[in-house]
């Protein structure tokens, strides 16, 4: 790959708001307190979590209400989601991994994203090496 200048794939991704909501929830009060705050969407994790997803300017405002309506958030940040995704397999994945460390070492750098999806199988891959 080549290292682009600032902003050269932004076009790429979407500044979005994410709220992440643990715990034992019922998962249609969750939505109607959500979307009544502003939410675009309540999609459920892997684990059992839920993922709030949002306008980033209504992030705060949908974050204040669900703490009001009495949930438990984990998390709350402005972010940028990528638009569409890119699959690596294990070479490229362990590229990109090492590359993303040595970019997140750098002082100058205050986030990294990426439209990589590396699926559990390569990530269980690579954790054996």
């Amino acid at each position: 790959g080549k290292l682009g200048t600032d902003g050269s794939v932004s076009y790429l991704f979407q500044k979005v708001g994410l709220i992440s909501v643990e715990g034992e929830v019922e998962e249609e009060a969750l939505m109607e307190v959500a979307i009544e705050a502003g939410a675009e969407d309540v999609s459920k994790n892997e684990d059992g979590s839920y993922e709030i997803s949002t306008a980033w300017e209504e992030a705060s405002l949908v974050n204040d209400v669900m703490v009001s309506a009495g949930y438990n958030l984990t998390t709350c940040e402005v972010t940028m989601q990528a638009a569409t995704t890119v699959s690596l397999n294990q070479d490229s994945a362990e590229s990109m991994l090492k590359f993303f460390d040595a970019l997140e070492e750098l002082d100058d750098v205050q986030k990294v994203y990426s439209n990589a999806d590396i699926s559990a199988e390569v990530l269980a891959l690579l954790d054996e090496c």
